[in-house]
């Protein structure tokens, strides 16, 4: 007699839990770097204040100030977005929309999240590395005495690609992103099973939408505001 049934048998469990648990962790960390979305967009938007850059300045300071920093910055930052990243690159490769036949809106947000996050993708390595000063001092970013403000503006107004192009589009994907994958969230977690609960729960996320594209476009419009702003030395 074949002993491969009774293998095949125990491998599909094991396959279907491993996947399971991936997708609970790729929701989890993705909460998780919503979260950390949330924050920077709202501190970001703090340069509202522009004839003050030391608001912003001074919200900045309070971040680098946090004990073992580094430390924070990869147990809650770092890793949640490299895993979230790299497993979500797997979803959007492995899946096979079907928006075409049925155009329905679920259909339609799903697509729209696995586009954001193509675009997340390369607009997080152009920010990180940008304003890590990978592409220049241009566009780096410092957090000196008065020189936050002054490096974010300088980096945002670069090139006209990068003021009027890659950040407004980056900022829409991210906040459509970061809305969309709260509400898939809640049902991945079971919080919103009836029909009328995922719909409450769709107008919190429009808010938090609308809530963190504003913080987004209040920074933006702030730092084209500024352009030609002297970085203190």
């Amino acid at each position: 007699m074949s002993t491969a049934t009774p293998s095949l048998h125990i491998a599909a469990p094991a396959a279907s839990i491993r996947h399971f648990l991936l997708r609970r962790l790729h929701s989890l960390t993705g909460l998780v770097f919503g979260g950390y979305i949330v924050v920077h967009l709202l501190v970001n938007a703090t340069m509202l204040q522009g004839q003050r850059p030391d608001v912003y300045q001074a919200q900045v300071n309070k971040i680098h100030s946090l004990p073992f920093l580094l430390g924070i910055e990869w147990v809650f930052i770092f890793l949640p977005i490299i895993f979230h990243t790299v497993y979500g690159i797997w979803i959007t490769f492995a899946s096979q929309p079907n928006v075409s036949a049925y155009p329905y809106s679920k259909n339609v947000y799903y697509v729209l999240q696995r586009i954001s996050a193509i675009i997340i993708v390369g607009f997080m390595v152009f920010h990180v590395l940008g304003m890590k000063g990978f592409f220049g001092e241009v566009l780096e970013f410092r957090y000196g005495p008065g020189q936050a403000t002054a490096t974010t503006v300088r980096h945002i107004n670069a090139h006209w690609t990068v003021a009027y192009l890659v950040y407004p589009l980056g900022i829409l994907a991210s906040c459509y992103h970061l809305a969309n994958g709260f509400w898939t969230a809640a049902i991945t977690w079971g919080l919103t099973i009836s029909q009328g609960a995922q719909r409450r729960w769709g107008w919190v996320c429009g808010g938090l939408f609308v809530l963190t594209f504003a913080c987004g476009l209040t920074a933006w419009i702030t730092a084209l505001s500024l352009k030609g702003m002297a970085v203190p030395q």
